[in-house]
């Protein structure tokens, strides 16, 4: 068992419009051959009747044509918002209900992936994410539980999966195979994140605040901070800190940045932690705003971004952690945003309640809304970029996106 030391196109169609064969022959038929027999009478008689039914004839004629060419108008403006999206869904085999988590690919080989969620879900794809298939894994199915996969990254070739009820599963060959490695059950909350550090080494985190890592694959692992967060607010209530007095609440999302750093919000959402590496506690924030929090990570350029509940989007003056933040306008109709992934500096995406999706192309200081997601029928909680132009949304009943760029 590890031992866990801590001290706490549409196309543009084009139509060719031919005569009708009908409309030929009755014209051949209202305009005959002149005849030397008929009389000045008849032949005044058959050309107001000839121009009474051309005139009605070429109304009916007339009537026909528009309907096609009133489609051709059309058509350019549907594949035009069409073409606003940058995305396409991914059927995978799983049962309704089933919530994506979180997705990895291995460095190595970047068209090897997998993507996990609630009910056990493991999946996995060989050709960059256009297609998965189910996995299985042994060590995971010989007890009575109905896992919940909360997290996965590599490094190489060496992977790791953390999980609810506690659950550690190591892979040194790609995911080839899987190990379960055993926990102590002094472990204080559950895991809800793992990152792949090194060699046989990791970093892995609970939703109580605690953060572990290992250098070799899992056996033991060392404390980096030196109490939970419930302890570190309870301890220091007199610091200020609105909602954390006697605090006993747990984490509702933790973000690392590419640095080592974190940010966490509180399961109420009244107020968010932070720790950096070298520091023995979590230090407390204040939230900047009146709605309480939804989710808080960071942007490529270093600075944070934070979503409030109701679908307010903040982001961070400059680079670092700070507590102060401006409000960005956005379109999300009402509905909540979840999460932002940074592409780049300059281009992010945001996703949410309702299949809300939008984009931002000059570092989130204006988003434009993706209407073209409109129509999925489900909440979309996470946006992942890996390297290169590989990018994912992960949302509720199985839904999954993929980049296309």
């Amino acid at each position: 068992m590890a031992s866990v030391t801590s001290p706490f196109t549409t196309t543009n169609a084009s139509f060719l419009l031919r005569p009708n064969s009908q409309t030929h022959q009755s014209s051949q038929r209202y305009f005959p051959a002149p005849r030397a027999c008929l009389n000045e009478s008849q032949d005044h008689h058959r050309v107001q009747l000839n121009r009474r039914q051309f005139i009605s004839q070429s109304a009916a004629v007339a009537a026909a044509i528009a309907s096609p060419l009133t489609l051709i108008d059309q058509r350019p403006a549907v594949a035009a918002e069409e073409a606003l999206s940058q995305w396409e869904r991914v059927y995978l085999p799983i049962d309704p209900g089933v919530v994506l988590l979180d997705i990895a690919f291995v460095p190595d080989d970047p068209q090897h992936g997998f993507v996990l969620g609630t009910r056990q879900t493991l999946l996995e794809t060989k050709d960059g994410g256009a297609t998965w298939f189910p996995r299985s894994i042994a060590s995971a199915e010989e007890e009575d539980f109905n896992y919940r996969f909360n997290s996965i990254s590599f490094k190489g070739k060496e992977g790791w999966i953390v999980g609810k009820p506690a659950i550690l599963l190591y892979t040194p060959d790609a995911g080839e195979t899987w190990k379960r490695i055993p926990l102590s059950a002094q472990l204080p909350g559950d895991m809800v994140y793992i990152k792949a550090t090194g060699d046989q080494s990791a970093e892995m985190v609970t939703d109580e605040g605690a953060i572990y890592v290992t250098s070799n694959r899992g056996y033991n692992w060392k404390a980096a901070v030196q109490e939970t967060v419930s302890a570190t607010l309870n301890r220091t209530v007199s610091s200020g800190i609105s909602g954390a007095s006697y605090y006993t609440g747990t984490f509702n999302t933790v973000n690392r940045s590419p640095d080592g750093r974190y940010v966490a919000v509180s399961s109420r959402g009244n107020f968010y932690m932070t720790w950096e590496p070298g520091q023995a506690f979590w230090q407390p924030h204040n939230r900047a705003v009146a709605r309480r929090i939804q989710n808080m990570g960071w942007r490529a350029d270093g600075g944070l971004w934070l979503l409030v509940r109701g679908g307010g989007l903040y982001l961070s003056k400059g680079t670092g952690i700070t507590e102060d933040f401006e409000e960005i306008p956005v379109q999300s109709r009402g509905f909540g945003i979840l999460d932002v992934g940074y592409r780049s500096q300059e281009e992010a995406w945001a996703a949410g309640g309702s299949g809300v999706l939008l984009r931002t192309t000059n570092g989130g200081k204006s988003w434009i809304r993706d209407k073209a997601a409109d129509n999925i029928a489900a909440n979309l909680y996470s946006v992942k970029f890996m390297e290169g132009n590989q990018g994912f949304v992960l949302g509720n009943d199985g839904v999954l996106l993929r980049y296309l760029g």
